[in-house]
């Protein structure tokens, strides 16, 4: 499952973020950039509110690509007692060489790299990472105002990246100007942890204090890991319904047996497909269709904790796609019904897909699946005994 880390700037942020579920407390000043550094005597005031409640990093700064100075930013942010150093390792010719550099720091103090999706993110940094003892990597944006992080990487290559850096043994984050309807779509992913800060704070604007009900919807929206230290909330935890029905795993069957429909149309993608020889050279275009007829919930939709995103489904098409070739379509349609019936709310769903290469038209094929009324009827009754993703 997936943590939560929250952005803050000192010690009074920090008693709002734990107060409002944060499972990481991640140190930065956003008025000094991407990975702006606050300084260590703020650091040790934020350590002492946190009083070990919740693990504590801290960012090093946008930082030259120096190993000198990479070295001793580390090493004077690990003195001030956080558990994770966020260094910043920007494109130049010196992000390998500051790597190496770090080495020794790593044996003593847990080291996350930062990559960014928007400049050139290298992939062969993460094995050099593991290598170098690293704990993790994170996938941020340097230009915060240059869009999220979703506009940069598609759910694919996020997927990927997760994929490699776990593969590595790394712990791996999700960052880059998110907002709250990103977070079931990075969810899908499952990441160590998505990290925020604009979505937390007043009017989305990063420079601004955290606004708790910011904070409170980003955390709804993340079902509570059980690596978070928050010890307390199973005595103080109460169920949010409107979220469960979204994430599809309530017991609420909706008013009256309505339903909604959810769909994607004509999302063309480029898949390996086929069962000839020729068509397993090069990926060939195929339009997807796609209707899910959704259990109405109780209650008027209000925000992201009340539906459940056709976002959720085109991804879950990318992601599906993009995991090798599929032999024949009516393999690649079962593969995509069984994923959207993976959430109890959905009834019924149509598949239509069309190889749009084959031929002066299109061919394909259409299938319905329902959910079948015995393993309904167990959801509605034991609601935990599933979840959305297999987490």
């Amino acid at each position: 499952m997936t943590l939560l880390l929250a952005s803050v700037t000192g010690p009074r942020e920090a008693e709002i973020a734990i107060g409002q579920g944060a499972d990481i407390i991640d140190l930065k000043d956003p008025a000094k950039g991407a990975l702006g550094a606050v300084d260590p005597a703020t650091v040790r005031a934020a350590l002492g509110t946190v009083a070990g409640r919740r693990p504590v990093s801290a960012v090093t700064g946008d930082l030259p690509m120096s190993p000198d100075i990479i070295y001793g930013a580390v090493e004077s942010m690990a003195a001030a007692g956080v558990d994770y150093v966020k260094v910043g390792l920007f494109p130049a010719d010196g992000r390998a060489a500051c790597i190496r550099a770090l080495a020794a720091a790593a044996s003593r103090t847990k080291l996350v790299g930062v990559i960014f999706a928007d400049a050139g993110p290298d992939m062969e940094l993460l094995p050099l990472m593991a290598q170098h003892g690293f704990a993790g990597v994170m996938l941020d944006t340097a230009d915060k105002r240059g869009g999220r992080l979703l506009d940069h990487a598609g759910v694919a290559q996020l997927g990927e990246f997760v994929r490699v850096s776990r593969a590595h043994g790394l712990l791996t984050g999700l960052a880059g100007s998110l907002e709250a309807p990103d977070v079931p779509r990075l969810l899908l992913l499952s990441p160590d942890y998505l990290g925020f800060r604009g979505a937390l704070c007043a009017a989305h604007d990063r420079t601004a204090g955290l606004d708790p009900a910011a904070v409170g919807l980003i955390r709804a929206l993340i079902p509570r890991d059980s690596r978070s230290g928050e010890a307390e909330r199973s005595e103080r935890a109460v169920a949010d319904y409107r979220l469960l029905a979204a994430r599809a795993y309530a017991g609420d069957a909706g008013r009256d047996g309505e339903a909604d429909r959810v769909f994607v149309h004509d999302l063309v993608l480029a898949v390996r497909i086929g069962a000839y020889a020729h068509e397993q050279a090069a990926p060939q275009k195929v339009r997807f269709n796609i209707d899910a007829e959704i259990a109405r919930g109780g209650q008027p939709v209000q925000d992201m904790r009340d539906v459940l995103s056709y976002d959720i489904i085109a991804d879950g098409i990318r992601l599906i796609a993009a995991d090798g070739h599929v032999p024949l379509v009516e393999t690649l349609a079962e593969r995509i019904a069984a994923f959207v019936l993976r959430y109890p709310r959905v009834r019924r769903v149509t598949v239509k897909i069309e190889k749009l290469e084959i031929g002066p038209g299109c061919v394909g094929v259409e299938i319905v699946r329902d959910r079948p009324a015995e393993l309904a009827k167990v959801y509605q009754l034991y609601p935990a005994a599933h979840t959305v993703s297999g987490e």
